[in-house]
């Protein structure tokens, strides 16, 4: 039992620490690159973002015919899920927080973006990071875990 329980803490750890890290040096660091799979992030998601109050609009149906930031965002958490997949017979639980925390994170991004009252109110790390004037900060979606410990969390709402 023990080992299920750190199995599935350390999945949730390691998923937050991956969440941090992509959307810092990726989504933001190769996402620089206007000609980057990656510059959807920037020059997409957060113009528009920045301009409609946080509200996207992309958001609102899953259309995977149309190539906008929502199925890019998809298409990239599929490839973590299939990445990953492998080790799931060898570490379940951990995979299994893992794969828990890809979908926490996709339903509150969504909403996120969709309902930016909400936002502000259960996401205010990731309102902050969109609204508050610093995109290089508040790098956590799902949880905030590793803004606060990596020092990257400025409260700005």
């Amino acid at each position: 039992m023990f080992i299920i329980i750190l199995q599935f803490l350390l999945g949730l750890l390691a998923a937050n620490a991956g969440e941090w890290l992509i959307h810092k040096t990726i989504l933001h660091g190769l996402g620089k690159n206007r000609h980057s799979f990656w510059a959807y992030h920037l020059y997409e998601h957060h113009v528009v973002c920045t301009k409609n109050g946080m509200l996207d609009l992309g958001y609102r149906h899953i259309d995977l015919t149309t190539w906008n930031t929502q199925s890019k965002e998809l298409v990239v958490l599929a490839a973590i899920v299939l990445l990953l997949l492998p080790l799931f017979m060898v570490l379940p639980f951990f995979i299994g927080a893992i794969y828990l925390s890809l979908l926490l994170y996709y339903y509150s991004h969504r909403k996120a973006h969709l309902d930016p009252a909400w936002a502000k109110a259960h996401l205010a790390w990731h309102y902050d990071h969109h609204l508050g004037g610093n995109s290089n900060a508040n790098w956590c979606v799902t949880w905030p875990w590793f803004d606060y410990l990596l020092g990257t969390r400025v409260k700005i709402s």
